[in-house]
């Protein structure tokens, strides 16, 4: 596929058709990365990482012999239902 890089504003910009982002699993809203390598731009979908941490790697710091508790909370205070 051939197409035209065009100016938009201050920016440049490249259109690309629905088909082909649809063959790269990527939707319109989604975060790319975009490399150059041997003056090759190479477009990739972003890793998606919800927050600063993954949940993978904060389980991972769990320390094996963890053990659950229960926490007091006192009497209760207005119309809680226990």
């Amino acid at each position: 596929m051939l197409a035209k890089i065009q100016k938009w504003g201050n920016s440049q910009g490249l259109r690309l058709a629905k088909n082909l982002l649809a063959d790269a699993q990527l939707d319109i809203g989604d975060d790319v990365d975009i490399r150059v390598k041997d003056g090759v731009m190479i477009v990739t979908p972003a890793k998606r990482i919800r927050g600063r941490h993954r949940l993978e790697d904060l389980v991972a710091r769990i320390p094996e012999n963890y053990q659950t508790g229960e926490v007091g909370w006192g009497e209760p205070v207005g119309k809680e239902v226990w």
